[in-house]
């Protein structure tokens, strides 16, 4: 499973790069990755289904709105949303460090229509994941 979610982000990343406007983030490889802010993860992955305006989309599948988004308004709601993926979203978990994960639900909660200032934090974030047993 791990790298049939390897190559959806890889594929998710390649339609974005191709579909980025000139005053977007550079390509995110794993170098660039570990320095991305928020608004690179969102345009390089969550755009892909979400579109750049963050109004979704209805097609082949239904791609829910993440502008003004109500459902939002508790950052742990997304964050566990990109975690652990739900229905046709795939989990991001175990390809995005806490902070990214943190990064991008923290762009999205205060753009497009969101006026959510509280931050998540990356131990939030680590928080929702599995606990492994000793």
């Amino acid at each position: 499973m791990k790298h049939v979610t390897s190559m959806l982000v890889a594929c998710l990343v390649t339609f974005s790069a191709a579909a980025q406007a000139a005053d977007d983030p550079p390509f995110l490889d794993q170098k660039s990755a570990a320095t991305a802010d928020g608004h690179a993860f969102f345009t390089h992955i969550c755009q892909a289904c979400h579109m750049a305006d963050g109004k979704g989309a209805a097609g082949a599948g239904a791609y829910p709105a993440l502008a003004a988004n109500p459902r939002l308004a508790s950052a742990l709601y997304p964050a566990a949303m990109v975690l652990n993926g739900r229905a046709g979203m795939p989990a991001f978990g175990n390809v995005l460090s806490n902070q990214q994960i943190a990064d991008v639900v923290n762009y999205v909660r205060t753009h497009f229509g969101n006026d959510y200032h509280d931050p998540l934090t990356a131990a939030q974030v680590q928080a929702l994941r599995p606990q492994e047993k000793p």
